[in-house]
């Protein structure tokens, strides 16, 4: 397994357009993807917008993303930049 922390810093946090953005990217990787909010023991499959919606990121929170397969790292490292670099 993979993780690292991030910071959620796009002003209307991970609401439907930005999950939807990232569920079409992560659906490109064979690994299981996660994301977790820093503090909390609930994990959300990053492939499920159902899912990504329920944990409700905003501005400013911090969690872990994780992955869990052949290509974990390369998933996580590039879908890590995707979410810090959201910006609408």
């Amino acid at each position: 397994m993979y993780s690292k922390e991030i910071t959620i810093c796009n002003p209307t946090g991970l609401h439907a357009r930005p999950a939807s953005m990232l569920v079409s990217n992560a659906s490109k990787y064979e690994s299981t993807i996660t994301l977790k909010r820093v503090g909390t023991e609930d994990e959300y499959n990053v492939k499920s917008i159902v899912m990504l919606l329920a944990c409700g990121l905003s501005q400013g929170e911090k969690a872990v993303l994780a992955a869990e397969g052949s290509d974990e790292e390369q998933a996580v490292t590039e879908l890590a930049a995707f979410i810090e670099n959201l910006s609408e």
